[in-house]
């Protein structure tokens, strides 16, 4: 072999060794990332391809090793996650062969379950193959919100009045970015502010507390929002969304209320579902537990509870489309019917609010404004407040006294001089504010009611 062939044969050698490990090494680790619920941790890998994967379960200590086959990684290990309830770093290893990356995730200790997933590209090209890892984390008993179920005694009558709860939801959230606006504005972080400012503001008035299903940048299951709400106890769901479209130029607000094909579905759902029959708020789900309740009853049972719902549903959605359009435009001026999977609560009268479009240009600089935010937040509140006047749930202070109210004592005030201003007697205030004597502090808050012989 003469002096060119050798170096013919070198050259073509490299050759097919740059090409059988590209065949061999298809797939390319371009990023990782954590994301924190309070239930739960999911991973979330991107790949250039579909992953090709193994994983296998190590303990003392608890690891989690996933193989990835015929990959490379092409992003920054080891990671060190910070403030985790499970997971504490995630490494490289020594691979079973040359062909395998293999990763291994440390953790504190064993996930009450473990679930890992495919994902594909998402059809804007937002997202591209990804693997998905959810840690749960440790079983513990949920923390519910207090109602303050305050007990007010006269004249040897006992009375309790407990807390509306309202439940707001942001929509999208970690993973799931939602839409996302001309100069990169996310959903996901728009409706998490104002869902915020909306709970603030609720949390301010006497009778009401807001429940978030999520609190910080991270993905719920659709499912799990309606269980946060039903678990809370809650009386109402307000979800918070903003819309897209493909071209720049819709705009406005809309609200949205489940239709009646998707209450049929949940409702043949419902009737299959024994265990959770005893979730269900109020005497349907004391009902439906029975299982000597033949079928034809259940039906009928949860078809006027899905009505009435529906029904309190489309007052709610009424009223925030008349505050709403003091602000914002109408995209549609009546509440909208339709299939979406936060709506399906049979005993949780729910809305939807899209907020305007991010996909207009104007309205996306709005949806950003904290100002704006805001007017948002006091419209919505404002629209809440209304119905429950007009629909007071049994056994609360809007029930009693559907115009309360608060005052902030100032100097020189006394109990008595506060009854005169607002026309109400001094028993009523002690009542109300559960006021174990007749002392007041200066910046002390009180609950004013209404002028009425309710108590």
């Amino acid at each position: 072999m003469n002096t060119r062939q050798v170096q013919f044969f070198f050259i073509f050698f490299q050759i097919s060794c740059f090409f059988s490990s590209s065949l061999v090494f298809s797939n390319t680790l371009e990023d990782l990332r954590v994301w924190t619920s309070p239930n739960e941790t999911r991973v979330v890998m991107d790949f250039t391809d579909e992953a090709d994967y193994s994983y296998f379960i190590l303990n003392k200590p608890e690891r989690l090793v996933v193989d990835l086959k015929k990959t490379t990684l092409n992003t920054t290990l080891p990671k060190n996650v910070i403030n985790n309830s499970i997971l504490t770093k995630i490494r490289k290893s020594t691979p079973p062969n040359k062909f395998t990356y293999r990763l291994v995730f440390e953790l504190k200790h064993k996930a009450s379950k473990l679930n890992l997933f495919r994902l594909s590209p998402t059809p804007g090209g937002q997202y591209g193959h990804r693997l998905v890892i959810n840690l749960s984390h440790p079983k513990k008993q949920l923390k519910k919100v207090k109602s303050n179920n305050i007990i007010y005694l006269n004249q040897g009558i006992s009375r309790s009045f407990n807390d509306i709860i309202i439940a707001i939801d942001a929509g999208h959230g970690g993973e799931d970015s939602g839409s996302i606006g001309p100069t990169g504005k996310y959903e996901k972080h728009i409706t998490l502010k104002v869902s915020k400012k909306l709970a603030e503001k609720i949390n301010t008035m006497p009778g009401i507390k807001a429940i978030l299903t999520r609190s910080g940048d991270y993905f719920v299951n659709l499912n799990k929002r309606s269980e946060i709400a039903r678990k809370n106890k809650a009386n109402l769901l307000v979800s918070i969304h903003a819309d897209a479209f493909y071209t720049p130029h819709p705009r406005g607000a809309s609200v949205f209320i489940l239709n009646n094909k998707r209450a049929d579905t949940e409702i043949s759902r419902w009737i299959e579902d024994h265990e959770s029959h005893s979730e269900l708020l109020g005497g349907t789900g004391q009902v439906l537990i029975n299982k000597n309740v033949d079928k034809d009853v259940s039906k009928t049972l949860l078809d006027l509870q899905f009505n009435h719902s529906q029904k309190e549903s489309y007052k709610l959605a009424t009223k925030i489309l008349k505050e709403i359009k003091k602000i914002s435009y109408l995209h549609q001026k009546h509440p909208v019917n339709a299939s979406l999977a936060i709506l399906k609560s049979p005993d949780i009268p729910s809305v939807l609010v899209e907020i305007g479009f991010l996909s207009n240009p104007i309205e996306e600089k709005l949806l950003s404004q904290n100002d704006y935010q805001n007017k948002l937040a006091e419209s919505l509140a404002r629209a809440i407040v209304q119905y429950l006047k007009e629909n007071p749930v049994e056994n609360s202070l809007f029930f009693n006294f559907p115009n309360i109210r608060k005052h902030k004592v100032q100097p020189g005030e006394f109990l008595g001089k506060i009854a005169q201003q607002y026309s109400v007697t001094i028993n009523q205030l002690r009542l109300v504010n559960e006021l174990q004597s007749d002392q007041l502090l200066i910046g002390q808050i009180i609950m004013i009611p209404s002028n009425s012989n309710n108590l």
